[in-house]
């Protein structure tokens, strides 16, 4: 199953088609093409919690273990076709009915040779439209505070940043902060108290 989105971008450089959908399942070259985007992403310091790749045996499992996941979407990002980007759409548990309005943005990213294209705001609305689809009234993120393009495009996009942890990952020794947004998507259910 698939909802895609794909535009065309041309700015002073060749024109370029970017395309963004969810997924269900990967081709042994979409999932080659998304750990490549992965490990190339986490070079450039996008996250994951990863410093440097893992083996590539353990990141092919990780994105098909992530399939398997029904509380998890994955959307992919496409230039020219190859896989460049993902973001996940994190529902809340079954169980936790306190939190069931509101649902968060993970392990989003564009691959450092993908970027200037617009591909990440296209990435991000895809997520917002089927978070507004499945009638969530919040959606929330966190970022690196080094991840200064995110959150120039988070910030951009109407997130408001709500809180920061001085202590949020350690990346060569160094301790680096992190940032938490949300974004209101539709009315909040009201307090019933």
């Amino acid at each position: 199953m698939s909802d895609a989105i794909t535009t065309s971008v041309s700015r002073s450089q060749p024109r370029a088609i970017i395309s963004a959908q969810r997924i269900t399942q990967l081709s042994t070259l979409d999932l080659n093409d998304l750990c490549d985007a992965t490990e190339a992403a986490i070079l450039d310091g996008g996250g994951f919690g990863w410093i440097q790749p893992p083996a590539r045996q353990l990141l092919e499992q990780h994105w098909r273990g992530t399939l398997l996941v029904p509380e998890r979407e994955i959307f992919v990002g496409r230039l020219d076709g190859v896989i460049a980007g993902s973001a996940q759409l994190l529902h809340p548990s079954r169980n936790s009915e306190a939190t069931r309005f509101r649902a968060e943005i993970v392990s989003f990213f564009v691959a450092p040779w993908a970027r200037g294209h617009g591909l990440a705001a296209l990435l991000l609305s895809q997520v917002e439209d089927r978070a507004r689809q499945a009638d969530y009234a919040m959606l929330h993120l966190d970022v690196r505070e080094t991840q200064e393009r995110a959150i120039k495009l988070y910030e951009e996009r109407g997130y408001e940043r709500w809180g920061a942890n001085p202590h949020y990952a350690m990346v060569d020794g160094r301790m680096i902060a992190g940032f938490y947004y949300n974004k209101k998507l539709g009315p909040l259910p009201s307090d019933s108290r």
